[in-house]
């Protein structure tokens, strides 16, 4: 994310005679990115990029503070200027009542405050000119207010209207399924019962907290009363709930990055402040704050050598606790053993101890550090690999020529994936640091992932517009499955996974072409028994006793709960299997230098004796036979190409026909 603030208001808070573009530069070389500065009247406003790991500076406090650091080791007097503020006091006759309650604890904190007294009207010019400036619109004082407060210290505030609380009460729970709320800008939602929501009381949503409030409760021109309230939201609960709606808010871009609760009494006591000022309201009741798990301290026990190891130059000392200190670490013990207490504000992305040598190599500077390559020991690629990376490229060489698409999957699936394709009794490993909850589970087979890719094909293709050949989809994936092990670290398996939408023959004919590329010695096809495959129309390939593949048709339950619009065609081949049994070169079959004659025949289709058996009987009956090809079936029939010839003579096509007529009377009499 990228924030805009200006120099002056940066200098409400930092000391020092640095000029704007000091400031750009140095702040670049060793903090958040200063991507521009530019003139505006008297002013300079600075456009400064926030990666999403330093949270605690997406403001004008948080910059500040990251500059008085840093320009002090270019030699520029500078100093941080702390927001001083004072806790609030009831001064209205009447204090009004607001009950807040979150029994399940959805927010990390929550604080809020009524006044009364308000005068709703256009904020000073300087409060619009920054905001402005910001990139935020000015409405009015009161929404004014909560927006400034937000630029400066970086946590997100909110403002009710009082009197539009039914209850005066503030009840923090989960949405309820397909319950409707409208926002701000007047649209309509429909929550997930994921969501967190405020019900006033009564049942009615009256804001989406840490997102977007709702125009139940919204502040107008009439407002006498208000709420000043502000939370610590569940970090993934926000980005989810944003991400569903596609309401991007500053307020959500800053809570779903795990902003400190720390500085919510600052900001809260801050809009008061403002409050007062601007609008000349007056504190009518005492100041909530729920805050049931309070940040613990968090310590880092480290030492000079590592330190000094990890960034690859001497540095004394004193210059390195220097810096910790100033970047507000609390030094605890000192020597070559250094224990380290954590600001509340970095908590979120300084865990570890390498965090701590990164901090300290940014602030002595990157670009002091020697140009030199870090030794280390070349390790030869094993065997394995090598064999591994020759046969990943020639297996998806010759797939592409077959006219298959190539996918690339995570290697992570989501219990609706496991649920859709009854895999839910398999054990699979579960990630502890997901990238996302949806997919946390390590896949045992690529099957489920291929028929997401199939069935988000098929959503993309025009059934009215697209001629039928067009249709076809036929992809292929080379990936790792993951096989769970008691005790032990899980079995990594390299498989090849195949899909189609096309027919048995098809699948059943690329898998076939594969072999014959790897040149395979013989090998059988067999009827399979895969679990997701329809029984009537699948096959296993097998070199002896061992699986090489399975191939069939997706089982009609499975394309239901895919939702798939066309039947599937699945094929998965162990990849070690292929390595182990292929061969560089073919046996070499010199060129029969006499006439083939073909023969073809359609018998009724025995379910009894499969067609690999029927194969190998033709060639014991005749010695004449040199190939046997299906050419297809239809309803119990099948049709069979029979190619006759002899490696010492022409034969004649009396003659074939004749070895067919007692290849016929053998096997189908």
């Amino acid at each position: 994310m990228n924030i805009k603030i200006t120099h002056n208001w940066l200098l409400e808070y930092l000391d020092t005679e640095a000029t704007p573009e000091q400031i750009q530069k140095y702040l670049s070389l060793c903090g958040p990115s200063v991507e521009s500065v530019v003139k505006n009247g008297d002013d300079y406003i600075y456009d400064i990029e926030i990666t999403s790991n330093r949270i605690d500076t997406a403001s004008v406090i948080g910059i500040a503070r990251e500059a008085a650091v840093i320009l002090k080791r270019f030699g520029i007097k500078s100093s941080f200027k702390p927001l001083q503020v004072k806790e609030p006091v009831i001064e209205s006759e009447k204090p009004m009542p607001l009950v807040v309650t979150d029994k399940s604890k959805l927010c990390k904190r929550i604080m809020a405050v009524v006044m009364d007294n308000i005068t709703t009207g256009n904020s000073p010019q300087f409060i619009k000119d920054r905001l402005e400036a910001a990139g935020i619109r000015s409405l009015n004082n009161l929404v004014d207010i909560t927006n400034y407060v937000m630029t400066e210290t970086g946590q997100p505030t909110h403002v009710f209207d009082y009197d539009r609380i039914k209850t005066n009460k503030f009840i923090i729970r989960n949405a309820k399924e397909k319950e409707l709320i409208v926002t701000l800008d007047e649209k309509k939602y429909i929550l997930s019962s994921q969501d967190v929501i405020i019900d006033d009381g009564t049942g009615r949503v009256i804001d989406l907290p840490g997102i977007m409030g709702t125009a139940n409760s919204v502040v107008t021109s009439d407002t006498k009363r208000i709420i000043f309230f502000l939370e610590t939201n569940n970090a993934t609960t926000i980005r989810r709930s944003s991400m569903r709606y596609g309401i991007r808010t500053v307020a959500a871009t800053i809570n779903e990055k795990n902003p400190d609760p720390l500085i919510a009494k600052t900001a809260l006591f801050r809009g008061v402040e403002l409050f007062k000022k601007y609008s000349g309201a007056k504190v009518a009741g005492g100041i909530i704050d729920i805050f049931p798990d309070p940040e613990k301290p968090v310590f880092i026990t480290t030492t000079i050598d590592f330190i000094i190891k990890r960034i690859g130059i001497d540095i004394p000392e004193k210059q390195i606790t220097d810096i910790l200190k100033d970047l507000n670490f609390k030094v605890l013990e000192t020597g070559n053993k250094l224990k380290l207490q954590i600001p509340s504000f970095r908590q979120a992305d300084v865990t570890i101890a390498e965090d701590l040598v990164e901090e300290i190599a940014r602030i002595y500077g990157y670009f002091n550090l020697p140009n030199r390559l870090q030794p280390m020991a070349y390790v030869k690629r094993s065997k394995e690999m090598e064999l591994l990376f020759v046969y990943q490229n020639k297996i998806k060489l010759f797939l592409k020529h077959l006219g298959l698409h190539e996918v690339i999957n995570y290697s992570m699936i989501s219990k609706e994936m496991m649920e859709n394709n009854g895999l839910t009794d398999i054990p699979h490993l579960t990630l502890q640091n997901s990238i996302s909850e949806d997919i946390k589970y390590l896949r045992t087979d690529l099957m489920p992932s291929l028929i997401k890719n199939i069935k988000e094909n098929e959503g993309k293709i025009s059934y009215n517009t697209v001629p039928d050949e067009s249709r076809n989809l036929r992809m292929f994936e080379i990936g790792k499955t993951y096989i769970p092990r008691v005790n032990d670290l899980p079995i990594e398996e390299y498989k090849v996974g195949i899909i189609t939408n096309t027919d048995f023959a098809d699948m059943k004919g690329i898998c076939d072409a594969l072999m014959s590329e790897l040149h395979f010695p013989d090998y059988e096809i067999s009827r399979g028994g895969h679990p997701l495959l329809n029984p009537s129309n699948l096959g296993e390939i097998r070199v002896g006793k061992e699986l090489v593949a399975e191939f069939g048709q997706l089982k009609a339950e499975y394309k239901i709960k895919n939702k798939l619009k066309n039947d599937a065609y699945l094929a998965i081949f162990d990849f070690s299997k292929l390595i182990k049994y292929s061969r560089d070169i073919a046996d070499y079959k010199p060129i029969n230098p006499y006439a083939t004659i073909k023969l073809d025949l359609t018998v009724e289709a025995n379910p009894g004796n499969p067609y690999r058996n029927i194969k190998k009987t033709v060639y014991q009956l005749s010695k004449l036979l040199a190939d046997l090809r299906f050419l297809g079936a239809y309803q119990n029939k099948i049709s069979l190409r029979f190619f006759f010839s002899s490696k010492e003579r022409n034969i004649t096509e009396e003659e074939a026909k004749e070895e067919l007529e007692k290849i016929k009377k053998n096997i189908w009499s």
